[in-house]
């Protein structure tokens, strides 16, 4: 009798939307299910910290959304249909079928081998929490001395080397670098990379393609051969290949192509969120796979779905930009790299240890939003009835009015989240 929303993926944004759902819809008229494959909430923007030894708190999704009104299940996501529109799940108590009315897909994304030969054998990836155990196993055990090569200049790459160059200053740590060492920085931003690297003992390779790694070595475009008894993969990113499978409209690489509110441009009834989708910010041009770029689209499309569904005049629209680039380089340094609206960098920067507090609160802000979906203010309102399923309108205690809110839920309308920090920050 309810309207039936399936959440696909507890990442940052997965998780964002499915609280907030939950905030938004009358609990009497909406059914929202979260489903991942893993019972705790990964802070994903901090796997790198867990790959040099750091413990991190664990966060049980059961005891974040307990309460909430979301409908918490632990499986993995095996194939969508969205003509029929039902998600194929297994758990451990075996397979499943789910039916929607609504779905937000949100599987994110995994570590991507650019296809080059070895990397799938030899190299370490954290992009997830089991890669970046697998690496703080191989690291813990590694003889002083020994070479590590993190590949990959960008934002995963610059967090990766500079925290294990801290917390292991006996290791010989080189980061390769298909560009210049922090290119795209401002000029204050990459003096200020450079002398932390340095600091750090780091050797950079500049302008190096990595085409193949081994066991104990990788080479580069050039035909060199660096020594490496651990090599870390940060290449980018590669999304989850179910949408693939499916009859929805996706890019070439398999991101999910969507609309300015977040919503299927080929299925009305799904929306993409994180990495899966194609969403696009000022100038059209496409946001880069991110915490800071998964996070306000989880409310855009949150709001975008609750307006629809209660018949509001209008659906919520708003330019989803950039402020900033937050990077840990290591503990005790960072670095905030100011932006425009569409990513590119301005002369302003902020630098050292103030930096590393800057990015350090921005982590916690984003898993304490996850972590807290009721404690903001919002206000419940209704379904209308031509989105609920068969005979729900009749059930009791139901209305008509899409605009009736529930006494026992609301507070003041205004969502204190709705303002400026509907922006990517990280």
């Amino acid at each position: 009798m309810q309207h039936r929303i399936i959440v696909l993926g507890a990442g940052y944004a997965g998780a964002i939307a499915a609280g907030r759902l939950a905030r938004r819809l009358h609990r009497q008229d909406v059914a929202v299910t979260l489903v991942n494959a893993e019972p705790d909430f990964v802070e994903r923007v901090r796997m790198h910290q867990l790959a040099v030894g750091q413990d991190l708190r664990p966060r049980p999704l059961g005891e974040m959304f307990a309460g909430t009104g979301v409908r918490l299940r632990i499986a993995r996501v095996t194939g969508v249909d969205v003509d029929r529109r039902t998600v194929a799940v297994l758990a451990a108590d075996g397979a499943e079928e789910l039916a929607y009315d609504t779905l937000v897909y949100a599987l994110g994304s995994d570590g991507n081998d650019q296809g080059v030969p070895g990397v799938a054998e030899h190299a370490h990836q954290i992009a997830g929490r089991p890669g970046a155990l697998r690496l703080r196993e191989r690291l813990s055990g590694l003889a002083a001395g020994r070479p590590v090569v993190v590949v990959g200049g960008g934002l995963t790459g610059l967090e990766a080397a500079t925290e294990i160059a801290e917390a292991r200053p006996d290791l010989d740590v080189a980061l390769a670098a298909r560009a210049g060492l922090g290119d795209w920085l401002s000029p204050r931003g990459r003096r200020h990379l450079r002398k932390v690297v340095d600091d750090l003992g780091i050797t950079v390779h500049e302008h190096t393609a990595v085409t193949a790694v081994g066991a104990d070595h990788v080479t580069t475009a050039d035909g060199r051969s660096v020594p490496s008894a651990v090599t870390v993969w940060t290449t980018g990113f590669a999304v989850h290949p179910i949408a693939r499978a499916t009859a929805l409209e996706v890019t070439d690489s398999g991101r999910i192509v969507v609309d300015r509110t977040l919503r299927s441009i080929s299925h009305p009834d799904v929306y993409a969120i994180g990495d899966a989708a194609m969403a696009t910010g000022p100038g059209d041009k496409p946001l880069r796979m991110s915490c800071a770029s998964g996070v306000p689209m989880a409310w855009q499309a949150a709001d975008a779905i609750a307006a629809r569904l209660t018949g509001a005049k209008k659906v919520p629209n708003v330019p989803l930009r950039y402020f900033n680039q937050c990077i840990s380089l290591g503990r005790r340094e960072g670095l905030i790299q100011y932006v425009t609206a569409d990513d590119r960098a301005v002369n302003a920067a902020l630098t050292g240890r103030l930096a590393a507090v800057y990015k350090e609160l921005v982590c916690k802000g984003a898993a304490w939003g996850v972590a807290n979906p009721l404690l903001l203010p919002t206000t419940r309102r209704r379904v209308t009835r031509e989105h609920l399923r068969p005979n729900a309108a009749e059930a009791p205690g139901s209305t008509d009015s899409a605009d009736s809110a529930d006494s026992t839920d609301s507070t003041d309308a205004t969502d204190s989240t709705d303002s400026a920090v509907r922006t990517p920050t990280a």
